[in-house]
């Protein structure tokens, strides 16, 4: 109850406030909320692509401040991309239901999320102590499936708080380490996890909020409808949302997904005197049970202030790291590169290794014998070790295939041809220093990114008339250089998106580089086939060019590509193959892309390419739009691939 008067407390003592909001309202704001949030907010939803082009291109200089914001906030609250069901469908996978004993048998008691690979948040009411944490388990999958049939299975995690707990009574949070599944794998890599972001502009008064939790210990529902982020304070926020008892510890979103505050309390109507009011307004008695409390509000922890606790709490380089696999938005540490995969670099290495270094065969007696899994990879790989390689992708794909119910692979079965190292030599002939030099390589990177800046919208030089002064600058000042273009599409920064168009550019510029790749690359193949292709970014145009070059004896059973570039004509103009037509060689052809990949700004293929079987559009995080292993862990890619493995 002490929670729940403290609730009410916050929510008593701001009506001067919430006075002020529907002033404010009553004027005709929207979204009441301070103008600085608003230009924040706003702002930030630019940088994420999440206004329609149409939007930005009509503002004029005359438009500025919360008018202006309130315009592009509800821009984006009105309409929703197709996308937003699929974005809510991956939040969801991560949120669990927990299982502990209250002084009775072990039942559904709470929900909580995954905000790393091996880390779960909830409530520090749910987890009081280690021992509590210890004899719980999270549960996850239990959810009803699309024809509202029940789950066929679900799978569990046990918490490990000797590895991590860290909690806090005021803020009501706790953070606890979960033990690796019967088959090793952390529960993020097979049901993914939230990025926590400690930025601010993630929500304005008058947005709306998405809970998605267990409720009185059910199957995981979602709260959509009629939710409002009504009120701020400090370390909490408060929201009209429907809610239940085991929603606590729930995920709190914004319409973009971002967890904005970890789900903790109602807030109980009182009178006067402060007792708590039933649904009769009358004082409400503990025997009458919580289902009976007149609730007028619901209440959460800010994400924002529970990461500033963690940095306060974390002792020793084993939890520090481990809060880092937070990710960067964290301000707890860093995480993997976007456009790189899990495993470190290993030291550098002579060229004369690099040209040795043909990659990792696979087992003969894999699959049966029946056929090959061959993995092409993309860009930024030099350095690394190719086993280490071949192990983080099959890790990504054994997420999807467990989401998708399919058997799971061995890393050992996997052939993984290695050409990092030689693509590093060929980019440092052909293109010396930060940006392409040489007139050729030039020219072809600059083709490369004023279509890519096409094709996400950019629109002609003479329509993008420069602003007045105002909040909207930033903004403005995209819409005169590709890079910056395409950086403001997908959210990627520009260095990445530099280095990635960089590479493909070193590729195509000069026959002999591509030859050499190509010749490591084969190094690397399986002397006979059937082979099932998969390849992700520059690995991708490398695979198609592979096509002409593999002999009768290795065909090709099919072929999946993920965050692929062969969209843009810049690119298929320039492939072996002469165009965008697949050769008869290959067998089935899948493509994944996202839509805030940069380096699959072409996508879809279809509307190019002929030989395409099927193709599919997938939501990454934002900060892994690029990332094999996020596309590999969606159930529609390991499914296709599980499908060319019979």
């Amino acid at each position: 109850m002490a929670r729940l008067r403290a609730a009410a407390a916050r929510y008593a003592g701001a009506e001067a406030d919430r006075s002020t909001i529907e002033r404010r309202r009553a004027d005709g704001r929207r979204f009441p909320d301070d103008d600085h949030r608003l230009q924040l907010r706003a702002a930030r939803l630019v940088e994420q692509h999440e206004v329609p082009g149409q939007v930005l291109l009509a503002t004029s200089p005359e438009e500025s401040g919360p008018g202006l914001a309130e315009r592009i906030i509800g821009a984006t609250n009105d309409l929703q991309s197709l996308n937003f069901l699929a974005r809510g469908m991956r939040a969801a996978a991560c949120v669990a239901r927990i299982w502990y004993s209250a002084g009775g048998p072990v039942q559904p008691q709470a929900t909580g999320f995954l905000v790393s690979p091996s880390l779960l948040l909830t409530n520090h009411h749910v987890f009081p102590d280690a021992a509590t944490a210890r004899g719980a388990f999270a549960e996850f999958g239990a959810e009803m499936g699309i024809d509202n049939d029940l789950p066929a299975h679900t799978t569990r995690f046990t918490p490990d708080p000797d590895t991590l707990f860290l909690t806090d009574e005021d803020l009501d949070f706790a953070l606890v380490a979960l033990r690796p599944g019967g088959d090793g794998r952390p529960a993020g890599q097979v049901f993914g996890h939230l990025w926590l972001l400690a930025a601010e502009g993630k929500l304005v008064l008058g947005d709306p909020v998405n809970v998605i939790g267990h409720p009185d210990g059910r199957l995981k529902e979602i709260a959509i409808r009629q939710n409002r982020f009504t009120q701020r304070f400090d370390d909490f926020i408060q929201y009209e949302t429907d809610t239940e008892p085991g929603n606590s510890g729930s995920p709190v979103f914004n319409d973009q997904w971002e967890a904005v505050a970890l789900h903790h309390s109602g807030v109980p109507a009182h009178d006067a005197s402060g007792a708590v009011l039933n649904l009769h307004d009358q004082p409400w008695r503990p025997e009458q049970g919580q289902a009976e409390i007149k609730w007028i509000a619901n209440e959460g922890v800010r994400i924002s202030v529970i990461l500033a606790r963690l940095a306060a709490l974390s002792t020793g380089d084993a939890q520090r790291a481990l809060l880092a696999e937070l990710g960067p938005g964290s301000g707890l540490g860093t995480a993997p590169a976007l456009l790189s995969t899990v495993p470190a670099p290993r030291p550098p290495i002579e060229v004369a290794e690099a040209v040795a270094v043909a990659g990792a065969s696979g087992r003969p007696e894999a699959f049966g014998g029946r056929l090959r899994l061959v993995f092409v990879h993309g860009r930024s790989q030099q350095g690394r070790d190719p086993d280490e390689l071949r192990r983080g992708w099959a890790a990504g794909l054994n997420s999807g295939l467990t989401l998708a119910g399919l058997p799971t692979i061995d890393p050992a079965d996997v052939w993984f041809p290695y050409y990092g190292d030689r693509l590093v030599q060929v980019m440092e002939s052909a293109l010396p220093g930060e940006a392409p030099l040489s007139a050729s390589a030039r020219e072809l990177y600059d083709r490369l990114l004023d279509e890519a800046a096409r094709r996400a919208g950019m629109p002609p030089p003479e329509a993008a008339e420069p602003a007045t002064e105002s909040i909207w600058d930033h903004v403005v000042r995209t819409t005169r250089e590709p890079l910056g273009w395409i950086a403001a599409h997908t959210g990627v920064d520009r260095l990445v998106i530099k280095a990635a168009f960089k590479d493909v550019a070193a590729y195509l510029d000069q026959d002999d580089s591509r030859t050499a790749v190509l010749d490591q690359v084969l190094a690397g193949m399986p002397a006979d086939g059937p082979v099932v292709l998969v390849a992700h970014s520059l690995g991708t145009v490398v695979a198609m060019d592979l096509l002409t070059r593999l002999g009768p004896a290795v065909p090709v059973a099919g072929l999946v590509t993920v965050g692929s570039p062969l969209g843009m004509d810049t690119v298929y103009s320039r492939l072996r193959i002469g165009g965008p037509h697949l050769p008869p060689i290959a067998g089935p052809w899948f493509n994944a892309w996202c839509p805030t990949d940069p380096v699959a700004i072409g996508c879809p293929l279809a509307d190019d390419w002929s030989g395409l079987v099927a193709e599919c559009a997938v939501a990454n995080p934002l900060d892994r739009a690029h990332d094999i292993g996020a596309y590999l862990g969606h159930p529609e890619v390991a499914t296709a691939i599980g499908r060319l493995l019979g």
